[in-house]
């Protein structure tokens, strides 16, 4: 007979229906689930601090109904039989939207580097900093800029999504690596604090034409372009780009609640021109930041050294409460976030 006096009871946002253009409270569920025993070689896990991000509402449109949010978070063990893993210790993982996780031991030797990885000695620096500049996002932007732009000191970078968490580091990389950035967000106070991040110049999309701000600010050209919006943005951005530059596509936000992406009509409504990417010689390259996991610490050391150092700043919206998942993750579609958009259990 099972104890169900020890049964850990979790917590779990699913996707309960399919959204339709920007998602709605509605189109979650919050469930309750009893945890299976642990097992030998298992851990149980707590959630702490969750990340919301914008790609999820991109694979919101493929995932099956009823299923998990994906997503990561900073856990804490509460139970380990696993040798690997000590109660107390904090994990990085990405089991998604939920309070309480039994991760097998199958889980937790094929999940790969990235999938259950232990939290970095982060210093004085709050444990949400792993979901972060030194996490995921902060391998975005060191890999994503770093390898596809290959930028030069005294190159002019493109920056848009500059108050997010993914764009603010790689403003900053782009300062350390001796260029000059120009980055646009959505807000004055977002500018202003892109600006106090090195930036030399920064716009307001909303209030400022880009074309304009780009003809001014870069009158010899843009040679690196760090895309995280896509759509109009990168369509009046993209005749600004000098001969030979580097376009990193690491995201297209302004796309991911237009409902036509799935009715064969995104090539018609595409930014990319292809006789200006021709006759530029332009190279253009989207990713996936899991294609360097063999490197993953690689990149996180280096964050990590220069949050430390003071040379990478960082800054977290933080939504207090598990039961408000859904809620932060709108929140993003609306700007409400500078930096990282993090929930705390």
């Amino acid at each position: 007979m099972v104890d169900t006096s020890k049964m850990v009871k979790a917590k779990v946002w699913v996707l309960d229906r399919r959204p339709l253009g920007e998602p709605t409270i509605e189109d979650f569920k919050l469930l309750e689930e009893d945890l299976p025993p642990c097992s030998d070689g298992d851990v149980v896990i707590a959630a702490e601090c969750l990340s919301v991000d914008p790609y999820m509402r991109y694979r919101a449109r493929k995932m099956p109904l009823k299923t998990t949010m994906p997503g990561g978070q900073v856990a804490r063990v509460l139970e380990s039989k696993s040798p690997s893993w000590r109660v107390g210790q904090y994990m990085v993982c990405y089991p998604g939207w939920r309070s309480h996780t039994l991760v097998t031991a199958k889980e937790l030797k094929e999940g790969g580097l990235g999938s259950y990885t232990p939290l970095p000695d982060l210093k004085d620096f709050p444990k949400s900093t792993g979901l972060g500049v030194v996490g995921m996002p902060g391998n975005t932007a060191y890999f994503g800029f770093l390898e596809l732009c290959q930028p030069k000191s005294g190159e002019t970078v493109l920056v848009n999504g500059a108050a997010g968490a993914v764009g603010s580091a790689v403003v900053q990389i782009a300062k350390i690596k001796g260029c000059k950035v120009i980055a646009s967000a959505g807000s004055q106070e977002k500018c202003e604090w892109v600006k106090s991040l090195g930036a030399d110049h920064v716009f307001n999309y909303k209030t400022t034409s880009v074309t304009q701000a780009l003809k001014d600010a870069a009158p010899d050209g843009i040679n690196c372009y760090f895309d995280n919006v896509g759509g109009q943005f990168t369509l009046e951005a993209l005749p600004h780009m000098a001969d030979f530059g580097r376009v990193s596509l690491c995201g297209a936000i302004s796309t991911y609640n237009d409902e036509t992406r799935d009715k064969g009509q995104l090539v018609a409504n595409s930014p990319f021109d292809a006789g200006l990417i021709i006759t530029k010689q332009l190279r253009v390259e989207g990713f996936l930041v899991p294609r360097w996991i063999a490197r993953w610490m690689e990149g996180l050391n280096q964050l990590k050294q220069w949050v430390v150092e003071g040379k990478l700043k960082y800054q977290e919206t933080v939504t207090e409460g598990f039961e408000n998942m859904p809620k932060a993750f709108i929140g993003l579609f609306h700007g409400d976030n500078i930096g990282k958009a993090i929930v705390n259990v």
